[in-house]
């Protein structure tokens, strides 16, 4: 992916220091924090220049990382946070600006090789358990994450149901790292799932199944009750399913009933929808 004058000034920047830091993560967090900040002052529209911003420095990042063979998913999680922070320096950090760096880092680590479903699972954690230091709900947070981990793995042609799966468990960690509630946290990033496979033309109906077992296995991980976790995750899939229309209503509603990994499901409705801007 071509880059811009900053992701080129970020890429520059951080080749010396992920090739001879310590904590890779904290200084790609800076570095990029600071970047952001620096490329925002002065702009009138924040909001609408922080769109664009945060995946050329998230990609820039990754391009450093390329270059001096340093660990991908470390960077990606560094870059993520870091440009989410400066953005929150600011304005007002959005569901859009997440799924944004998102995929871009999930874009990026899958074009060197990384795993996407664990590059999904590491940035859903990272993200929401962010949200303590900045504004962002978690909701918002697990929205934004799971719509760009989404675009991202089919940006690179990968596997859409694992990458649910993965941005699923983390999201369920991170809430508990910051106190929050992990179930409305898995119906939040089921949600988004669902929308952004309807959006790029992936399966629905597996994206829900692969959630669903995701959010299983995660609840009980975690010691939460997997039945809530299940039927949290069913009724976010049809929340997402009706963003889309119906064929995938159809098709989420074909799959999240009846019982999962011995498991069983049931949509709750009326559907919960919150303000996730």
């Amino acid at each position: 992916m071509a880059i811009g004058d900053i992701g080129r000034s970020v890429r520059d920047a951080l080749v010396g220091i992920v090739r001879g830091a310590g904590d890779v993560v904290s200084a790609t967090v800076e570095e990029t924090r600071r970047a952001t900040v620096a490329a925002l002052g002065g702009i009138a529209d924040v909001g609408k220049a922080a769109s664009g911003l945060v995946a050329d420095v998230v990609t820039g990042a990754l391009e450093a990382a390329a270059q001096v063979g340093g660990e991908a998913g470390a960077v990606a999680k560094g870059a993520v946070i870091g440009v989410i922070k400066g953005v929150g320096e600011g304005t007002t950090v959005t569901v859009g600006v997440v799924s944004d760096a998102v995929r871009a880092a999930v874009k990026g680590t899958g074009q060197v090789g990384g795993d996407v479903a664990e590059t999904a699972a590491t940035l859903a954690h990272s993200v929401v358990s962010a949200t303590k230091e900045t504004a962002l709900g978690v909701e918002s947070a697990a929205v934004g994450v799971a719509h760009g981990a989404i675009m991202g793995a089919k940006d690179i042609g990968g596997d859409l149901g694992e990458t649910a799966k993965g941005a699923i468990r983390g999201s369920v960690r991170g809430a508990q790292e910051v106190g929050a509630d992990a179930v409305e946290a898995v119906r939040a990033t089921a949600s988004g799932l669902v929308k952004a496979t309807g959006e790029v033309g992936g399966d629905v109906t597996e994206v829900t199944r692969q959630t669903v077992v995701g959010a299983i296995q995660a609840a009980k991980a975690a010691g939460l009750d997997a039945e809530d976790a299940a039927s949290a995750a069913a009724t976010g899939a049809m929340e997402g399913a009706k963003e889309v229309g119906e064929a995938a209503v159809n098709a989420v509603s074909g799959v999240a009933s009846g019982t999962i990994e011995g498991v069983k499901v049931v949509v709750k409705a009326p559907f919960k929808k919150k303000d996730t801007n």
